[in-house]
């Protein structure tokens, strides 16, 4: 709990001071007309990658492509670097990882840069927020860099969905594929399911024996989700509990209710009418001493 707990601060220097530099400019053509003008130009020996990239799969098809436009046209978007901590030699990537790999690939020399005095953990926004807004990250690492904008930096889901113009479920829903096995979360980053499968799977007794199934049988996200019903033992529609107050809850429910008694570690239960905005969430605490780091969680937020 140390890390959600962090003292909660604004994202960087601003948003849009950290992502000045990296907005994508509008197409309006083949060859832009006023293409960003570079600090100066590095040789690409002495630029590295940024070691908390949150973009771990390069599409090797797509490197090629974009290689083979650099060799005819050059980079014409330079990459935006910073000095490496404790190597004033070498210059480490903030934003253009892409890019630095498909100019070696097309063989060039040297690279046209911005150079950017940030720090490391500015360094980390940047590279998470550039990769969200302009790339096609998978679900897997879009949820990953929610996360380390929250864990690492006290972020909230509001803010984020405020400052990427994305909706408040889009991130919690995606993060909650983080609580999958990895071999559930390696066949989405790969492509070989979809994220609404790998949602349907989330309160699945065994995920990984299903989605296996998923794959041997290419089933849609819908089969998906009655296949993960039966494995629950709901082939029959359920009857509502009397606790629930007379709701019966859908999958997203329940794996909301299983994050946060695992979050909080105690019992929590949400009570929320379908097609209604209001509901009711319910903690139950066992002793005195959770009852006493409830308190202290829910003080963090003030």
């Amino acid at each position: 709990m140390t890390e959600k707990t962090l003292p909660r601060r604004g994202l960087g220097r601003g948003l849009s001071a950290l992502m000045a530099d990296v907005e994508p400019r509008p197409q309006e053509g083949p060859s832009p007309d006023a293409p960003r003008r570079a600090d100066r130009m590095i040789p690409i020996e002495r630029i590295v990658p940024n070691p908390d990239q949150p973009r771990r799969h390069f599409t090797e098809s797509q490197l090629e492509e974009l290689a083979a436009s650099i060799r005819v046209k050059g980079v014409i978007q330079p990459i935006i670097v910073r000095q490496k901590p404790g190597d004033a030699d070498l210059y480490e990537i903030v934003a253009g990882e892409r890019r630095w790999r498909a100019s070696q690939m097309a063989q060039l020399h040297e690279m046209p840069v911005l150079v950017r005095e940030f720090d490391d953990t500015e360094v980390l926004e940047v590279a998470i927020i550039e990769n969200i807004q302009r790339a096609d990250l998978n679900a897997i690492e879009e949820a990953a860099g929610y996360r380390q904008l929250m864990f690492k930096f006290g972020h909230t889901q509001e803010k984020l969905a405020e400052a990427l113009g994305k909706s408040r479920s889009h991130i919690a829903n995606l993060m909650r594929l983080l609580n999958l096995p990895d071999e559930v979360q390696s066949l989405v980053s790969e492509g070989t399911i979809s994220a609404g499968h790998a949602r349907a799977l989330i309160t699945a007794t065994d995920p990984v024996a299903l989605a296996q199934k998923v794959v041997a049988r290419n089933l849609s996200v819908r089969d998906t989700e009655k296949l993960a019903k039966e494995s629950s033992g709901e082939t029959a529609p359920r009857k509502p509990r009397s606790d629930q107050g007379g709701i019966d809850k859908d999958a997203d429910t329940r794996a909301l209710e299983a994050d946060l008694s695992a979050a909080l570690s105690m019992t929590v239960r949400v009570d929320h009418k379908p097609g209604a905005e209001a509901g009711r969430v319910t903690i139950s605490y066992e002793t005195l001493e959770q009852l006493d780091a409830l308190c202290g969680i829910l003080s963090q937020g003030r």
